[in-house]
């Protein structure tokens, strides 16, 4: 297998950070390589908003817990009264992955982003995790004051975010892959 191949097989989920921010160079090669995802027609319907305040990343943090409050669904419920929990896993950088609300398939343009990043990461020996609870807080009554207070842009729609930093410990194994999941038609 290539050694290109393998990473992908290699990328994980982390959720345990060292305190140290990602350094510029590796930030920026990050962002560019979401920038070179796929997209309909090349219409790159992304907007990224990069967060190093570790101030601002707990209150997006604690804002997005209450509301998980006050959701019908019990594990949310259950995370958002969790004190320990934190929704940005104590990252030093998150990344929220906008889509231009006028383009139909933005959100699948913004998830090839999304996924660029993650791989560009684990290529640069980064920690990255895909998550999306830290965006309830634009489901919120306070949604509208931390898209202004981010310089998300009218008619852009929070979809995603990523997590990045230096792994603390060990990397976790990968979960037993599914079987049976693919159907030749030839």
């Amino acid at each position: 297998m290539s050694a290109k191949l393998q990473l992908i097989k290699d990328r994980r989920s982390i959720r345990a950070y060292t305190g140290e921010q990602v350094q510029e160079r590796d930030l920026q090669a990050i962002l560019e390589a979401a920038m070179y995802a796929p997209s309909p027609g090349g219409s790159q319907p992304w907007f990224f908003t990069v967060i190093q305040n570790r101030e601002l990343i707990k209150e997006l943090s604690e804002a997005s817990k209450e509301v998980a409050r006050n959701k019908d669904i019990e594990f949310l419920k259950a995370l958002g009264n969790n004190p320990e929990f934190h929704a940005f896993h104590n990252a030093p950088t998150v990344i929220i992955v906008s889509g231009d609300a006028r383009e139909p398939f933005a959100t699948a343009a913004c998830a090839a982003a999304t996924q660029n990043m993650l791989l560009a990461a684990e290529f640069l020996g980064l920690g990255a995790c895909w998550v999306n609870f830290g965006l309830l807080v634009f489901e919120g009554y306070k949604g509208d004051i931390y898209r202004e207070k981010l310089g998300i842009p009218g008619g852009y729609k929070p979809l995603f975010s990523v997590t990045l930093g230096y792994r603390r410990g060990d990397k976790p194994q990968a979960a037993p892959r599914k079987s049976n999941i693919v159907n030749y038609i030839r």
